[in-house]
């Protein structure tokens, strides 16, 4: 007859089952315990109720005496606990909820001469527009302390931290190595196809762009945030190099803007910075702005490209305009813009002493 117990089965903790007893207390080398953080256990718990003590010390006896049961308690056979440690879990937790106070939409948006228009920020101007939140405060401030290890850090320094891995580049060439941007200009050919199927209705023989990989990208954190498809799913567009002299963080916008208002905001910034900001009209900085631009418009011809009441004109023949005139004034050609790549950086090699 099976024993039964007289008291419920004790919660077993991370170590404690039956093979890991074993395991632990064996000459076999193994990385079981270090992988999954946790203590050797050599004996059976004290505190457990004698008679599942009783059971657990048959089970032992069990294994270390048959071979073929030895056999499949063993690691290689078991479930894997691999629950995320608390600290893990509380900075995800934590960066989630200021990464959702960042992304208000009221923060992306200001009024200008009667009309709603997006706003890029950044990340100082950012931590500004929420210094006055005292939850956005404590919330940041136990994740500088519990996991930046910076106890005085201020608002800008953690959400610089926690939009770190959160934004992608508004222009091709900063999100893509040549192996991407080759690929980008594959999946734009098929898109201008497509329009041209819309436009005429005759069906054309439109190939399958390549899919992209990891090494397509410039940085790994842009290929999690889009993957084999390039579809966005980053909350923050970035715009590198864009800011003013006077403020260096990185400059951002909000991924939830649509296309009218990305263009909206690519042709406010390359206006403030002239009148504003202090840039030269033949600043070099121009240029990328230009060609993020040019990238955007075939989306609000797609979408925008009638009146638009509430714009009060046709949002796409505007933006078109303030392209033409951008490129114009700067004698810029349309291959410019598409030829162009960031700078790269060079590391200087170390003078001999």
């Amino acid at each position: 007859m099976a024993r039964t117990t007289t008291e419920a089965p004790p919660r077993v903790a991370l170590g404690e089952r039956t093979f890991e007893i074993v395991l632990a207390t064996s000459k076999t080398h193994t990385a079981w315990f270090e992988r999954h953080g946790s203590n050797p256990v050599t004996e059976i718990p004290a505190h457990w109720p004698e008679d599942y003590r009783e059971i657990v010390q048959a089970r032992i006896d069990l294994i270390e005496a048959n071979k073929d049961i030895r056999l499949i308690e063993r690691p290689e056979y078991k479930r894997r606990w691999s629950i995320e440690p608390w600290e893990k879990r509380e900075a995800a937790a934590l960066r989630s909820w200021l990464l959702d106070a960042a992304e208000r939409e009221e923060l992306w948006f200001e009024e200008q001469d009667g009309y709603t228009v997006p706003r890029p920020l950044t990340v100082n101007q950012l931590a500004d527009a929420l210094r006055h939140d005292e939850d956005v405060q404590s919330v940041a401030a136990l994740y500088a302390a519990d996991h930046l290890g910076k106890r005085d850090a201020s608002l800008a320094t953690v959400l610089a931290a926690v939009t770190e891995a959160e934004h992608v580049p508004y222009v091709a060439a900063l999100r893509y190595k040549d192996s991407g941007l080759r690929k980008r200009a594959q999946w734009e050919q098929v898109w201008e196809q497509q329009r041209e199927e819309d436009r005429t209705g005759k069906r054309l023989d439109i190939k399958v762009p390549p899919k992209y990989t990891g090494a397509d990208f410039l940085k790994h954190s842009y290929w999690s945030n889009r993957g084999k498809l390039d579809v966005p799913k980053e909350r923050f567009i970035s715009y590198p190099g864009a800011s003013t002299d006077s403020d260096t963080s990185l400059l951002l916008g909000w991924a939830g803007w649509n296309h009218r208002d990305q263009a909206d905001a690519l042709v406010g910034l390359i206006r403030s910075r002239v009148e504003t900001g202090g840039w030269e009209k033949e600043d070099s900085r121009f240029v990328p702005l230009l060609a993020g631009l040019r990238e955007v418009m075939p989306w609000v011809h797609q979408w925008y490209g009638g009146h638009d009441e509430e714009w009060d004109g046709n949002p796409a023949e505007e933006f078109q305009a303030a392209l033409d005139n951008g490129r114009t004034e700067r004698g810029l050609s349309e291959s410019d813009l598409t030829n162009w790549r960031p700078e790269k950086k060079t590391r200087g090699r170390k003078k001999s002493t």
